[in-house]
């Protein structure tokens, strides 16, 4: 169990004069004050809001939040601690790319019997700068009204602050608009995966009879992604997202899969969609999600656009047009593939029931589909773990094998 961290104090009561130790400094002149966590400094980046209620260790480490501060809805952020098997950044030692957290209450000690650090400690080992005893619900209804918005979030124990220069620097950030951020969260190296999901009381499995290869693109590719891909009988090779389409192919793949990540799809997709292309024209089975659905979008013909707030959470309801079943599905990502500039050839197979944006598309008879979500989460809580038999099956059917029940 970890111990207390007695460094970390108090977020005074409302109603008490004190000198705030962080800030978050809007691009439209906010200043919100509150208590310092997590490491020092300041960074600048785009302000969202999630509202999951859980997994906030996996929520900072998912590379996709890369260029983000994440606001936290749910109030009790940190009660649980932290441990080192809930981490989805691929190198457990390189930073996830997410600039800060925003919380609303006091971290309190861990209670937990996985916990092996505090929440707070966890966060400075991490180079996260956090910012606590906010009105978050007030944050999240800006943001809902005037959209995701630029910012700097700035932590000095001193609390001694040049706040001028603080709107500066966010006024003039140019935002996540035009910029490839998956180059900065990808692997430097190709790398092969195995380790199955984690099951009690055994933990994390492996994977030792394969029955088919899959090359995963790597665009910020999550942990628990490649564990559900293995325990599908899959053989994973991981490239960089710089890889070209030449070399996809030249591993000889059952299947190809396109990661999650960060930033404007259009950005990464001046290197990364005419990789896509070579592995459509191949008949590779393809399977994308989230960043990787946008840029197989791309590489159809169609378009993406900037979302006003964003989908961050782990309550989006999702309707399977093939199947017309409804799925709770976790989401993280503040571009959208435009669904009427969906080509001819190209279905819209799932969609948003929050505000009927495209949540997914496949290839009319050819095996190639994606989905904006990630089906690697379990907030339904397997609600979409069946996608990885979807694309597995799409293997099968290619090799003339039987398929299996989704």
């Amino acid at each position: 169990m970890a111990q207390p961290d007695s460094t970390l104090a108090p977020t005074p009561a409302p109603w008490e004069d004190f000198k705030p130790t962080a800030l978050l400094v809007l691009a439209d002149g906010t200043v919100i004050k509150g208590q310092g966590i997590g490491t020092t400094g300041t960074a600048v980046a785009e302000v969202c809001f999630n509202t999951a209620i859980t997994g906030y260790q996996e929520i900072l480490t998912d590379p996709s939040y890369a260029g983000q501060i994440v606001t936290f809805t749910f109030p009790h952020i940190g009660n649980i601690g932290t441990n080192d098997q809930d981490v989805e950044t691929i190198d457990l030692e390189k930073a996830s790319g997410v600039r800060g957290a925003v919380i609303k209450t006091d971290i309190t000690e861990p209670s937990n019997y996985r916990s092996s650090r505090h929440f707070d400690a966890w966060l400075k080992a991490r180079g996260i700068i956090g910012i606590a005893g906010i009105d978050t619900r007030a944050l999240t209804a800006h943001i809902r009204e005037k959209g995701l918005a630029n910012a700097v979030i700035a932590h000095t124990p001193d609390g001694n602050f040049d706040i001028e220069a603080l709107k500066r620097e966010a006024a003039g950030w140019n935002g996540l608009v035009g910029a490839d951020l998956a180059k900065d969260v990808t692997t430097e190296k190709s790398f092969e995966w195995d380790e199955t999901p984690w099951s009690w009381p055994e933990g994390f499995g492996k994977q030792a009879n394969p029955d088919f290869h899959v090359v995963a693109i790597d665009f910020g590719i999550k942990r628990n992604i490649l564990r559900l891909l293995a325990a599908q009988g899959c053989k994973l090779t991981v490239l960089p997202a710089t890889a070209t389409g030449e070399e996809i192919l030249a591993l000889n793949p059952d299947g190809v899969f396109l990661s999650n990540g960060p930033g404007d799809p259009a950005a990464t997709g001046d290197y990364a969609v005419g990789a896509i292309k070579t592995v459509i024209a191949s008949g590779v089975p393809l399977f994308g999600i989230c960043l990787g659905h946008q840029m197989l979008a791309l590489a159809l013909g169609a378009k993406t656009t900037k979302m006003h707030q964003g989908h961050h959470g782990a309550n989006h309801p999702v309707q399977d047009k093939t199947t017309n079943k409804v799925e709770i599905t976790s989401m993280n990502h503040g571009f959208a593939v435009d669904g009427d500039t969906l080509p001819e050839g190209v279905t819209e197979t799932h969609v948003s029931l929050f505000d009927g944006s495209n949540c997914g598309l496949a290839v009319d008879g050819k095996p190639i589909f994606s989905v904006q979500y990630h089906p690697e989460a379990s907030p339904g809580p397997q609600d979409s773990h069946y996608l990885f038999t979807r694309f597995t099956n799409l293997i099968r059917a290619k090799k003339g094998m039987e398929q299996i029940a989704e």
